[in-house]
């Protein structure tokens, strides 16, 4: 499949590529990776008259830790960049995780979590692992700049609080207290190169080592229009003792805040019985490595 005609654009600065954007608004896509917006461009889904790179912005690329506080990521950071860097893996794990299953090697190679965001699919990989870390979205314009909770960013199947005009420039994280461990899982017909029929991402504080869950977040993706997080469920857990009966229970909770659908990748009903599974597991991992904390 062809592409359609279009005007190709090269900003080498981020001033240049808010300007177009500016100028250019509704007619206008972002190219980063290019593994969603091309796919779609050839399939006539979307037939902009202009296609704006971001590739050669500087500092969109850039991961930067903020001291103990947390990090910064770049829109244009590629999933396997953060699938292995160190302190993604060690201290925001659902992300480096999330990003290790997100496609195959050369996807993730190319493909960046602030096009896997902004794309706002329901089965997407980030939101999820963002969701339950609690990410903020820095969104820029040529005349403004903004900050959105990744948790209330998405509106519906392939909509996200963000406008034309509009550039998502980096993600910031806070660093996950002391005690604090996080997983994903995903589930698809098959190991690689598949959308996800359910995804889970989790995030778990204790006391201590031993102790009761002090904190606990759940996101789910692939069970309704846009990721969820499962407040019913975390709820549950606070104040508890880890147990596998625990974790069931949160698991069924989660299912009652859901409204998945049946198509060519799973029926409801099957959904619905992993969303339980997935999320007994997610939980079981997180607290795994939460007991493992080491400062």
């Amino acid at each position: 499949m062809l592409l359609p005609k279009f005007e190709y654009h090269e900003p080498t600065t981020l001033e240049e590529a808010l300007r177009l954007l500016s100028e250019l608004g509704g007619n206008a896509k972002v190219l980063a990776g290019g593994t969603d917006v091309l796919v779609r461009m050839k399939q006539k889904i979307d037939k902009p008259s202009h296609v704006i790179s971001i590739a050669r912005v500087p500092g969109l690329d850039a991961i930067t830790p903020r001291d103990r506080h947390g990090v910064t990521v770049g829109s244009g950071v590629t999933a396997a960049d953060l699938a292995r860097h160190e302190l993604i893996r060690d201290r925001f794990t659902p992300l480096a995780l999330a990003a290790g299953r997100l496609g195959a090697p050369m996807i993730r190679n190319r493909a960046t979590i602030g096009g896997n965001l902004v794309n706002a699919r329901p089965a997407a990989d980030f939101p999820p692992a963002c969701m339950v870390l609690n990410a903020i979205l820095k969104l820029k314009s040529a005349h403004d700049e903004r900050e959105v909770p990744v948790n209330g960013f998405f509106r519906g199947p392939g909509d996200a609080l963000i406008e034309p005009h509009e550039l998502l420039v980096s993600i910031n994280f806070e660093t996950p207290p002391p005690w604090s461990g996080g997983s994903y899982v995903k589930l698809g017909a098959r190991k690689t190169l598949e959308i996800s029929m359910v995804n889970v991402a989790a995030l778990v504080t204790l006391e201590s080592a031993d102790g009761p869950i002090t904190a606990a977040r759940i996101a789910l993706g692939a069970v309704a229009p846009t990721p969820v997080r499962a407040y019913a469920a975390e709820e549950l857990l606070v104040g508890k003792q880890p147990s596998e009966e625990l974790f069931q229970q949160a698991g069924e909770t989660g299912v009652g805040m859901c409204s998945p659908i049946t198509d060519h990748r799973g029926t409801m009903e099957y959904r619905c019985m992993m969303i339980e599974v997935l999320t007994k597991r997610a939980l079981r991992l997180a607290v795994e490595q939460a007991r493992a904390w080491r400062p």
